[in-house]
């Protein structure tokens, strides 16, 4: 994708916040703004979370803060050009990995902002199934199918070779999106029935449902990840303020899964939510504000 087109993509995002769709471009309350710091997001309940809390710290710091919603490739590509100043939803080694050998002679990686996440397939806890070595031979139990998220996700291509790894000639991969996935395991569970599904931690859905990861003895969906936070070469140069609060950004599944379940209420504004978070939890933010400069 060349670069005018991956800024028509967020023009396009931009556009669609001043129609009214929420999770995108925020205007910071200072009056006189110390610049303007785009970053750009995956629509995954831990981005949309992560990505807003940021976002009110470095309003309240005294910047504007562009938010836009992006495929994965086109995130990656985005803070590769420059488009995007920064992202803070960067699954590595495994998820991302691919998107950050393509973009990482222009891009710094800042490290981990949230450690002891888990990728792989996930199921209800009354599923008797509990080895991804099983789940092929089970298949008609999940209507020969795993419900999974958006086609361009790191996630789908893991899935893709698990079910190689695991020889699951007999299941398909559903594409769909993070709601999508949730509202059909939602329906599962309420009903009792079985269903597979691609699935993360920290989400939110495992403080709603009563949930189990399949074993991987393969490791196809490899160890434990890390969100890191990764910022446009020169960034440090440009806002050595807004830089030293993302150097400074960190925080744990426990406290991401509060700000996950608060934008699952019915009505929330994610932007709302991160506010109040922030508010909540000052301690926590001076860590990330401390000895920031202009």
């Amino acid at each position: 994708m060349t670069r005018s087109a991956i800024s028509q993509a967020i023009r396009f995002g931009t556009l669609a916040a001043a129609a009214g769709l929420s999770l995108t471009a925020g205007v910071a309350q200072a009056q006189e703004s110390k610049g303007t710091v785009d970053l750009a997001y995956v629509e995954w309940s831990s981005e949309v979370a992560s990505t807003n809390v940021v976002r009110v710290v470095l309003e309240q710091a005294g910047y504007d803060v562009n938010m836009n919603s992006l495929s994965a490739a086109i995130m990656w590509q985005a803070v590769g050009t420059g488009d995007a100043d920064a992202i803070v939803a960067a699954w590595l080694p495994t998820t991302h990995g691919d998107y950050l050998s393509q973009v990482e002679d222009n891009v710094e990686d800042l490290g981990p902002n949230l450690e002891g996440t888990k990728l792989g397939l996930v199921v209800p806890s009354y599923t008797d199934v509990d080895s991804l070595a099983d789940l092929n031979a089970n298949a008609d139990e999940f209507d020969g199918q795993i419900v999974g998220i958006d086609p361009g996700a790191g996630l789908m291509a893991q899935t893709e070779n698990a079910m190689d790894v695991y020889d699951m000639d007999d299941l398909s991969l559903q594409s769909s999106s993070g709601a999508a996935m949730t509202s059909a395991l939602a329906t599962a569970v309420e009903n009792q029935e079985d269903i597979v599904v691609t699935g993360w931690t920290p989400h939110w859905m495992f403080a709603r449902w009563d949930l189990k990861y399949l074993d991987d003895p393969e490791k196809a969906f490899g160890d434990a990840e890390q969100i890191d936070t990764i910022v446009h070469k020169g960034f440090k140069e440009e806002m050595p303020g807004a830089y030293a609060i993302l150097d400074n950004f960190h925080w744990t599944p426990e406290q991401m899964s509060e700000v996950m379940l608060m934008n699952q209420e019915e009505g929330s504004d994610p932007y709302e939510n991160a506010k109040k978070w922030v508010a909540d939890n000052p301690d926590v933010v001076a860590e990330w504000t401390e000895g920031v400069e202009d």
